[in-house]
């Protein structure tokens, strides 16, 4: 084990290198915490209408093959 003094050293200087690389850090301005957001957004509704769009297009074609030898998909 190491010796308590050993434990606040290395703390302290554990310490002293995240406050020296959190200054080297770059941070976003508003402007651009904006702008990507609204794509994140924009791009989440552009798949999510084309994954529905599939699915409607294969719950359709897998209805109508199932209609086309007897059976049925609906409830």
């Amino acid at each position: 084990m190491s010796k308590p003094k050993e434990w606040v050293t290395t703390l302290r200087e554990g310490y002293k290198d995240v406050l020296a690389e959190m200054k080297k850090v770059t941070w976003p301005s508003r402007s651009e915490v904006v702008s990507t957001t609204v794509v994140v957004l924009v791009a989440t509704v552009v798949f999510a209408v084309y994954l529905w769009g599939c699915d409607v297009v294969f719950y359709k074609a897998i209805d109508f093959l199932f209609s086309k030898f007897g059976a049925s998909v609906s409830s």
